[in-house]
């Protein structure tokens, strides 16, 4: 029997392959700003924290530099967010709204959690600036952010389980329960987790290389950056393979046969590789050019391309087995339709990097706070 709701009868507007294309490629965007926020959070509190204790202005420079940019970050992660879950409801909406029902209270929480969060971030930063006590504003901020980052793979985890569903909504029809423990939830929030630091360690080289940042300072972000980043990709190497042991054999045997999730694998693991050589040289150098920044972003972009790649495949495969076939639609190609939609994607692409391109080189203005 399937489990799964009746397909829409109504077919796609658009090739499978291209809702593929540009889910992977919105996804790996927002997980890349989620990445910087989790991380950069627990950074630049630690920073603040030290900062206060010693009275070490680098520290608190260093977390000013962080913190400031940390409410810019969740605009990135709450815009690219919206693309790629739209994406993900119109090829997986049988299991993904199944699954978003059942745990309704909680996801309907994370609006009011991200809320707090962001007005939390914004006085984080503000107190760093002024000279006050700010790490405990900054550790809740970050707690809340976990949160929601827990929710959200409990949900894209629910989804994979039809088998729980009906015990699921018989304990509750309002959506207040948890689903039943899963082998790989834990692996899979802690590789988000233990990502977040590696980003923040390679965010932390983009920044040494700003030039209205004191030498001290950027020396500083470019050496812990190297070390943070050293220590947290064998981590996160090590969690992404448990990642992979805690899926059921059938899915391990498909993603080990398939080429396009070997060569991501392959480059998920180079790029961990060159990561790790590229923050051995920034621990001991600590160089503080351009050219060290975007290095960090090509392994950043590239590197969570490739793990954004992988972690389809093991929901593909993982649907497939339980009766969902993603590939298996109806299709009706309006070109016209399509061809106005991508130009209209392009252009915001392009929208958004030249933003970043204005903002990175805006005329430079003194961030020192102590």
């Amino acid at each position: 029997m399937n489990l799964f709701p009746a397909v829409d009868p109504i077919p796609l507007p658009a090739p499978v392959w291209m809702f593929k294309a540009l889910h992977i490629l919105t996804l790996a965007l927002h997980f890349i700003s989620v990445e910087m926020m989790l991380g950069g959070i627990l950074v630049a509190v630690w920073l603040s924290f030290r900062g206060k204790l010693s009275g070490s202005a680098v520290h608190l420079n260093a977390a000013s530099t962080m913190a400031r940019r940390l409410p810019i970050v969740m605009t990135y992660v709450i815009n690219l967010g919206v693309p790629p879950l739209l994406f993900a409801q119109v090829l997986y909406g049988r299991a993904l709204y199944t699954s978003s029902i059942l745990i309704g209270v909680y996801w309907i929480g994370v609006v009011f959690l991200l809320m707090a969060c962001y007005w939390l971030l914004y006085q984080f930063a503000a107190r760093i600036e002024s000279g006050r006590t700010a790490w405990p504003l900054g550790l809740v901020s970050w707690l809340l952010a976990a949160s929601i980052a827990k929710i959200y793979t409990t949900n894209m985890t629910l989804m994979l389980r039809p088998e729980v569903w009906n015990q699921m909504y018989s304990a509750s029809g309002i959506g207040a329960h948890l689903p039943p423990h899963d082998a790989t939830s834990m692996a899979r929030w802690g590789f988000m987790i233990t990502g977040g630091l590696t980003m923040a360690g390679l965010w932390m080289l983009y920044l040494a290389g700003r030039k209205n940042l004191s030498g001290d300072v950027r020396s500083f972000l470019s050496g812990n950056g190297g070390r943070i980043a050293v220590v947290m990709v064998i981590v996160q190497s090590f969690v992404a393979w448990k990642v992979f042991q805690a899926q059921p054999e059938t899915v391990r045997q498909g993603l080990t046969s398939n080429p396009v999730y070997q060569i991501a694998a392959y480059v998920g693991f180079g790029i961990a590789a060159l990561v790790f050589l590229v923050g051995i040289w920034s621990a001991f150098a600590k160089p503080t050019g351009k050219a060290l920044g975007w290095i960090a972003g090509i392994c950043g972009l590239v590197g969570m391309l490739a793990w954004t790649m992988f972690r389809d495949g093991i929901r593909d495969l993982t649907l497939a087995g339980k009766g969902l076939d993603v590939w298996n639609r109806q299709v009706e190609t309006n070109w016209s339709v399509v061809g106005l939609f991508l130009f209209l994607f392009v252009a915001g692409l392009a929208t958004v990097a030249w933003l970043v391109w204005v903002t990175r080189n805006a005329k430079p203005v003194s961030e020192k706070v102590a």
